[in-house]
């Protein structure tokens, strides 16, 4: 009989530090968005601005089109990380993102992909990394209450069958049409 309350108290404790580390889940991503949003945009200013290595770097790796995708990588980016720092469109901008990182890695650092499960360490110290993995956090997990995907959810919530956001879309919304 002794271990129903010693129990109870654990569960009790357990329950406090899960809602005192969910309460810091906006802010972290807010922080995510803000710090990576800032390195995609200066990346892409950088490479907006300096186009022609930028393509032929591309054309070294033998991608198609090098000019065009220079110049539309470029945009992503630096668009990319603005939309991010607003925390707008931030789901899809993630997607955008990752793909873009992930074609960064088979392309650029393809030695490194492959050894993700024999050499993480090579996977994880490469450049497309970080870059990546924000991205990742940011299309998984969304942008968090600190942004304005979150404000136009909250003033759409419940007109034309949207969802509030940090709700799963029900069922009902996908088949419904």
């Amino acid at each position: 009989m002794s271990e129903k309350p010693s129990l109870t108290t654990a569960a009790r404790a357990y329950n406090l530090l899960a809602r005192l580390a969910s309460s810091l889940q906006s802010p972290l991503l807010l922080v995510v968005r803000l710090y990576w949003g800032w390195q995609f945009a200066q990346s892409g200013w950088g490479k907006l601005h300096h186009l022609e290595n930028v393509t032929s770097f591309f054309a070294s790796l033998n991608l198609p089109l090098p000019g065009p995708t220079a110049a539309f990588v470029s945009s992503l980016e630096f668009f990319g990380g603005l939309l991010l720092i607003l925390g707008l469109g931030s789901r899809l901008i993630g997607l955008v993102l990752t793909v873009n990182m992930c074609v960064a890695y088979w392309t650029a650092d393809r030695e490194a992909l492959l050894s993700i499960f024999s050499d993480p360490g090579k996977f994880y110290n490469a450049d497309p990394y970080t870059f990546w993995f924000a991205s990742l956090l940011v299309l998984v997990f969304g942008p968090g209450r600190f942004a304005l995907d979150y404000l136009i959810g909250r003033a759409f919530a419940g007109k034309l069958g949207a969802v509030p956001p940090d709700h799963p879309v029900p069922d009902t919304v996908l088949t419904n049409n």
